[in-house]
């Protein structure tokens, strides 16, 4: 549903204002590791809600495993705030307050004619912003569990680093000796 964008293309660098206020680039956001982008529905979706908290775990699991997460809300500061603290989330939250993202990706949901909803996505993003996977997630089911992240993450670092390896083979001696 990514207007233009599948596996192997660019995601567009965009910059949009975390839940402080403060502008930050997704790149820069990202740095060197791989990236989740959550793009969600919107504060007012008690599915946005679970699925946030649903992520609590794995946002524990990849923040020490080279990776990166980020939401990115169509709703103001406040909202986005509102919603970052009530699942009690860590990572960084962006608001698209002005739609620019949800615009130019083409993604806004037409069904919600009270809402600026968009409809969710999950971007896998190797670095420098390379589409791995999308997740359509316009209802529930739709969105990737923190197992299925599990595994796509791992599928790709162990193909862009095949020489990373936490446990080397002096590692390893070290480990079996003690």
């Amino acid at each position: 549903m990514l207007k233009n964008l599948g596996p192997g293309d660019l995601f567009p660098d965009f910059e949009l204002p975390d839940e402080n206020g403060v502008p930050y680039r997704l790149s820069e956001l990202q740095g060197d590791d791989v990236l989740v982008l959550m793009l969600g529905r919107g504060e007012h979706c008690p599915r946005e809600r679970q699925h946030q908290r649903e992520m609590l775990r794995f946002y524990e699991w990849s923040s020490v495993a080279f990776a990166q997460m980020v939401t990115v809300l169509p709703n103001d500061l406040h909202d986005v705030y509102k919603l970052k603290i009530s699942t009690g989330a860590h990572w960084t939250f962006l608001a698209d307050a002005d739609l620019e993202l949800q615009t130019e990706l083409d993604i806004r949901e037409y069904t919600d004619t009270h809402h600026a909803a968009t409809v969710p996505h999950t971007v896998v993003l190797s670095p420098d912003l390379v589409v791995e996977k999308v997740y359509v997630g316009y209802w529930f089911w739709g969105r990737p569990s923190p197992y299925q992240l599990w595994a796509d993450l791992g599928d790709l670092l162990a193909r862009i680093k095949p020489d990373f390896d936490p446990l080397t083979d002096e590692a390893r001696a070290a480990y079996a000796a003690a």
